[in-house]
């Protein structure tokens, strides 16, 4: 293609700071050599600020290769060919993230010696702003049922679909509360996979599972001799999230000492390995998750104070089961197709006196419970529906339930305090499996393995033993 153009550099210096997309270009070492006012504008430094340096200064969470600093030759743009176009985001001077569309080029003289990279920035988050009104527009006319895995569209979802919209749009830490069953982990993954950070890994750590000295030593991992048993060096669950989201479900469970410890990692974002004198940098996002009122906690001292405000950066609460029973129909269809595909039948769905004892019930369980009862109506149900008698027995007749919640606005209901006998009563009754027992009593499966180890319960019954 041939133009007339002026041959003048101021010229030409204003045609590029005029035009609406940034663009800077690097030299055949990999630093910056210039820099528009567009560029200044997306990303928050000026251009004798970046000049010199390398585009590493602005991390782009769907990079080619390796790291920038390691050198130009490493860029991945060489072996994607001569041009790479793809939308993502960039890591303004602020700290938040900017949606883009990237183009980079590699610049070659005529002998096929490299001359540099030009790249070209489009900053999307206006677009962005509107996609995220529009689906939010489309939750309100009831049109999105599901947001990731997480099924429901009634008013109540719609608030929680909100704020894991916006919590996937920074690194706050979030705090996710609620009753067990109610889907916590499920939310924490639609964080991290709405988040610049999808690409990384989310490691899960149920906090209650473990005792203080072995949580330690999963979370901060350890070095070699620092215990008994440590034949080597072991990373913990914080350093494999490194990149990534690390989700601490029920942290509420933790005791003082790795309350502490965590505290430190939130405020220093470094860990310390059981045995090991040196800190180590880490860059992850923390989602926790209690099922405990950690308020309530803090006020009668079992759960740190600044630990708690520092959780509770951007805090989610969800929803009870029985406080969204508009979303009921579509959980059930939605446990219908998981089960008809990895059982083999063809169930359609539910009779109508079905329905109307599955939206009657209080759901102490929550989903989970919901979710398990479909379970339970699969091995029974010969029929093409799900008819009343598929059901457990305290689906049908609720007075069999041992806990109905006593407060129905209440996040957190109160329950009576589990005696021994009655729970080796309701061991015997469901042949202790303690996921049933958790379940007939609504209380959390790690509240049944504390209250078995309060009294002296063994795990199993005793003709296995």
């Amino acid at each position: 293609m041939t133009c007339l153009f002026p041959e003048n550099p101021l010229f030409l210096r204003k045609v590029v700071d005029f035009m609406g997309d940034g663009l800077f270009i690097l030299d055949n070492q990999g630093q910056i050599i210039f820099w528009n006012r567009s560029m200044e504008q997306i990303s928050g430094y000026t251009g004798s600020e970046v000049v010199g340096k390398t585009c590493n200064l602005i991390p782009c969470n769907k990079c080619f290769g390796k790291k920038c600093p390691e050198g130009i030759d490493a860029c991945g743009i060489f072996e994607k060919g001569d041009e790479v176009l793809k939308e993502c985001t960039l890591r303004h001077r602020d700290g938040f993230e900017v949606p883009v569309i990237k183009n980079a080029a590699a610049i070659q003289d005529e002998n096929g010696n490299f001359l540099g990279v030009v790249e070209t920035v489009t900053d999307l988050t206006a677009l962005h702003q509107m996609r995220l009104k529009a689906q939010e527009a489309a939750r309100r006319s009831g049109t999105i049922a599901q947001h990731g895995k997480i099924v429901g569209s009634s008013q109540e979802m719609q608030k929680v679909y909100s704020l894991i919209d916006a919590a996937g749009t920074s690194d706050a830490t979030v705090l996710i509360q609620g009753e067990s069953g109610t889907g916590k982990e499920l939310v924490a993954s639609a964080i991290h996979d709405g988040s610049h950070r999808h690409q990384a890994p989310m490691v899960t750590v149920n906090c209650a599972a473990l005792p203080e000295n072995l949580l330690e030593s999963e979370l901060f991992g350890h070095a070699k001799g620092a215990f008994t048993g440590a034949v080597s060096d072991r990373i913990g669950r914080f350093e494999a999230a490194n990149g990534g989201t690390i989700f601490l479900d029920e942290v509420g469970e933790m005791s003082p000492y790795i309350q502490i410890k965590l505290l430190r990692v939130l405020q220093e974002k470094e860990i310390n390995r059981v045995g090991e004198n040196g800190n180590r940098k880490i860059n992850i996002r923390i989602i926790a998750a209690t099922n405990q009122n950690l308020y309530e906690a803090v006020q009668s001292g079992t759960f740190r104070e600044d630990l708690y405000y520092r959780l509770k950066v951007f805090p989610i609460h969800l929803p009870l089961l029985r406080q969204r029973k508009k979303d009921i129909p579509q959980l059930i269809n939605h446990f219908i197709e998981i089960k008809n595909l990895s059982s083999g039948k063809h169930i359609q769905g539910v009779s109508s006196e079905t329905m109307r004892f599955l939206l009657d019930y209080t759901w102490p369980g929550n989903v989970r419970e919901l979710e398990n009862t479909i379970e339970h109506a699969f091995v029974l149900c010969t029929g093409a529906t799900i008819e009343p008698n598929d059901l457990p027995i305290e689906i049908r007749d609720p007075t069999r339930s041992s806990t109905i919640a006593t407060n129905e606005n209440s996040a957190y209901p109160r329950r009576r305090k589990l005696t021994k006998a009655q729970l080796l009563e309701c061991l015997t009754a469901m042949d202790w499996n303690k996921t049933d027992v958790a379940r007939h009593l609504g209380l959390s499966r790690t509240s049944i393995w504390k209250y078995m180890k309060k009294y002296g319960i063994p795990l199993k019954p005793p003709k296995d033993r």
